[in-house]
């Protein structure tokens, strides 16, 4: 993190400000987590500030600390519209392209607060006056963390940590993904110093799952593809089977990682058919050289890391499906 950043941020911040504070549209661990951590800490400091989410997020993430707080577009738009076009300081954390918060794109893009970004996806856009952008980070929750720690150390407590743990924990698979390094660990250590309990907070993501989960996950593995001499495979769920199993959101979470868990296999997709919204949505994730990230981009109209990203198409699930294969055997030489 540059300096320069925080020198600049501490100007912003000098005074008490209205401060609206943005997740990504379905937001996950990392960008509630951040959202979370970071309107605690501007509460302590004096600032109005609030998270406004897009839209609903997975249940297994409504026990963080503040999250009752957090105001949804979809359940509060003249409210959520208010709060945004009267900002001093609008944040977007965990992404860096307004089209990411989909309906508020425009009510963001024209509000006349100072918009700062956190995040660590890679290619992000210009709309933003301050940015600190690190694609080496493992999650917006680490860049959280240090931006915390510049600003006011002490500032960090059980529910700041409680927050940051979760999304550094979700985003790095648990510390097993690349991105994990020593000085990772070390915002870890000082998470469980400050409260921070990782067994409670991992068993609260991972341990919760529903009995409709499960069947959907074993609809989805036996749905399972490879192709043939490439070390690849995906899986579908079609709106049908969605609904045979009361989908929630966030049941899927996680599912395209089984692929990976196969000897041998480097690439794993997995499409999600949304009839209510007309389209597919993809996972992907891989291992080693190949970048999903640029697969997305190329093909599938997405983006997101170099071995994790997310994409989607308007085709059906068996034309998504076939431009999928196709896509595939335009990158099968990068395999061999």
């Amino acid at each position: 993190m540059e300096k320069s950043f925080i020198t600049d941020l501490k100007k912003y911040l000098i005074s008490p400000k209205k401060i609206v504070i943005l997740p990504h549209r379905n937001a996950d661990g990392d960008a509630l987590g951040s959202t979370l951590a970071w309107y605690h800490f501007l509460s302590q400091k004096g600032h109005e500030a609030v998270v406004i989410s897009p839209n609903e997020y997975p249940s297994f993430l409504k026990w963080l600390p503040g999250e009752n707080k957090i105001l949804k577009y979809t359940q509060n738009p003249s409210e959520v519209q208010e709060k945004i076009r009267h900002a001093d300081m609008i944040f977007t954390l965990d992404f860096n392209a307004l089209d990411r918060i989909q309906e508020l794109t425009d009510i963001v893009s024209k509000a006349p607060g100072h918009k700062i970004m956190i995040d660590h996806h890679e290619a992000p856009e210009d709309y933003a006056v301050l940015r600190y952008s690190d694609t080496s980070m493992s999650s917006t929750c680490e860049m959280i963390y240090n931006v915390i720690k510049a600003l006011d150390e002490t500032a960090i407590n059980k529910e700041i940590a409680s927050c940051l743990y979760t999304g550094i924990m979700t985003d790095t698979g648990s510390f097993r993904y690349s991105a994990t390094t020593s000085e990772t660990h070390q915002a870890i250590s000082h998470l469980i110093q400050a409260g921070a309990d990782g067994t409670e907070i991992h068993q609260k993501i991972y341990d919760s799952a529903s009995f409709n989960r499960l069947k959907l996950l074993g609809i989805t593995l036996s749905n399972l593809q490879q192709f043939p001499d490439l070390p690849i495979v995906f899986m579908t769920l079609n709106q049908e089977e969605l609904i045979s199993c009361d989908y929630q959101k966030g049941d899927t979470e996680g599912f395209v990682n089984y692929g990976l868990s196969l000897e041998g296999i480097v690439f794993s997709c997995i499409l999600i058919e949304n009839k209510n919204e007309g389209k597919i949505k993809m996972s992907f994730r891989s291992k080693g050289t190949f970048s999903v990230n640029d697969f997305a981009r190329t093909y599938f109209n997405g983006g997101g890391h170099h071995n994790a990203a997310g994409g989607m198409s308007m085709d059906s699930m068996e034309d998504t499906v076939a431009r999928f294969k196709n896509a595939v055997k335009e990158v099968a030489d990068q395999f061999q």
